[in-house]
């Protein structure tokens, strides 16, 4: 089984760390594949840099030309993943919705704890429109900047903590979900200090992409998520209706 693990943003670092953890939640014999768009923002941490990772995803994962069963979108609340899921065949999965549903098997309630204040608007509108936020008691932020994982670790574990220690006290949450996915691989630390289930994404988004290609299970096709009408498209973006 081979699934593709798409970063929503050009920093290779963090494409690098992504894959590594997606690999180490892999079952014997799956191969990851870690990507990097080809163009888009260091970090994605608005409206604006979302909807473009939504397209430089979408182009690496067309321009992809070696079979794949499964594509895992590794940006927590970026657009994007209804395009991926009319134009492939295979099973998609975002590690905002594979992150809260997984958190609803062992909590009543989960929270979010993310990196910048600007972020959470959009991670509160993708559970609204997967259907998940029902169980969420708050998308909490760290207040630090996407590279600022990779660049302060320790200020950024302590910062994660914090918000994550206020979830479980103030918010009753029962289950944290780790908002970025530069956070992989902190979730054992996290779970230490705080004594509740830390969901990674991107550990999550594998076990669940694993489980569908084995169950033969794919996007339908029927209505919402069928493949695209054939139309005229122009330019570069024609590579999309191969």
């Amino acid at each position: 089984m081979r699934i593709l693990v798409v970063n929503v943003n050009t920093t290779d670092s963090i494409t690098q760390a992504i894959a590594r953890q997606a690999q180490a939640a892999a079952a014997p014999g799956t191969e990851i594949v870690g990507l990097t768009p080809d163009f888009g923002a260091d970090s994605v941490e608005g409206n604006f840099e979302s909807y473009l990772a939504a397209i430089a995803v979408m182009d690496k994962v067309m321009s992809y030309d070696q079979p794949f069963d499964a594509v895992i979108q590794a940006g927590y609340g970026e657009h994007g993943r209804e395009g991926l899921q009319e134009l492939l065949n295979v099973p998609v999965v975002d590690i905002t919705d594979a992150a809260a549903s997984t958190a609803m098997y062992v909590g009543r309630a989960y929270s979010v704890v993310t990196t910048l204040d600007r972020t959470v608007p959009l991670i509160e509108d993708r559970l609204r429109l997967s259907g998940l936020w029902d169980r969420c008691a708050s998308v909490r932020a760290s207040g630090m900047a996407v590279l600022e994982l990779e660049e302060s670790p320790e200020r950024a574990l302590a910062a994660i903590v914090r918000q994550a220690e206020l979830a479980v006290s103030e918010d009753r949450a029962e289950v944290i979900c780790l908002g970025c996915g530069g956070m992989a691989g902190l979730d054992e630390q996290i779970r230490q200090r705080t004594g509740v289930p830390v969901i990674d994404g991107v550990s999550a988004a594998v076990t669940v992409a694993e489980s569908l290609v084995r169950l033969g299970l794919s996007t339908s096709k029927v209505r919402t998520y069928a493949t695209p009408r054939p139309k005229a498209i122009s330019g570069w973006a024609a590579k999309f209706m191969r």
